[in-house]
């Protein structure tokens, strides 16, 4: 297979329901991240009663508000098994904010209405009384390697991890899972959640190169991403991180 001929699948699940953080954005970063290496990114979309197709490389899931949050965990529930089967096959998941929770077992909202999840990720999560907002920096440790990482976060939702996956990152500021444990997001082989939006990718093009390059061993084209000018990049990831510091 030639570089031309790469191409990684994406299926962004919801996008009519979660996409409340930018999360489209993280979707141009990914597809315009594969393109200056002569790669490309072919999207589809699944919604409410739409079918999710097994054969993806990525899968996404965004943020949304309760109420849609609660029809899009109503639906996936009885059509997960396709995700479920990718995931173990090898394929990346990411899920964010709303769609992180998703990925757990489920969440209890303060009246103490559950929203079950599909347990990709080892997690609960329980809504808390108050907001955990701000911007957020971490240390990460992925493929051996070790980057921080920057993003917002704003959920009422306190979100703990059980022994099935890790912690994405680890604070240096913010409030994380759940304001407590001083941990962030979660991993689990190829499955990662976070709280971090705004969006995510466009200020940690490292992550998002590891993400790709996971999707990429995914579909049997391990290439070698080459480094590419992220001069923008990094000085946006710059001013968050110096942004959280002056909050603390």
């Amino acid at each position: 297979m030639s570089i031309g001929d790469s191409q990684v699948r994406l299926c962004h699940l919801y996008p009519d329901h979660l996409n409340i953080y930018a999360d489209r954005g993280n979707i141009a970063v990914l597809a315009r991240r594969l393109e200056w290496r002569g790669l490309t990114l072919e999207i589809t979309e699944a919604g409410l009663g739409d079918p999710i197709a097994d054969d993806c490389h990525f899968y996404y899931l965004g943020g949304g508000q309760d109420r849609d949050q609660m029809l899009v965990a109503e639906d996936l529930a009885h059509k997960a098994d396709p995700l479920r089967h990718a995931a173990e096959d090898g394929a990346v998941v990411l899920g964010v904010c709303g769609g992180y929770q998703l990925l757990g077992h489920g969440y209890t909202a303060a009246d103490g209405q559950r929203m079950h999840g599909i347990g990709l990720l080892d997690l609960e999560t329980t809504a808390g009384s108050s907001r955990l907002i701000g911007d957020v920096v971490l240390d990460v440790t992925l493929n051996g390697q070790s980057r921080t990482v920057v993003g917002y976060e704003n959920h009422a939702g306190r979100t703990y991890l059980g022994g099935g996956c890790t912690p994405l990152g680890h604070l240096r500021r913010g409030h994380g899972n759940n304001g407590d444990d001083g941990c962030e997001g979660a991993v689990a082989g190829r499955r990662v959640g976070t709280y971090l939006h705004g969006p995510l990718l466009p200020k940690n093009p490292w992550l998002a190169d590891t993400l790709l390059g996971w999707a990429l061993d995914h579909a049997e084209c391990p290439v070698e991403l080459e480094p590419l000018d992220d001069d923008l990049e990094r000085s946006a990831h710059a001013v968050a991180a110096t942004r959280a510091g002056r909050k603390r």
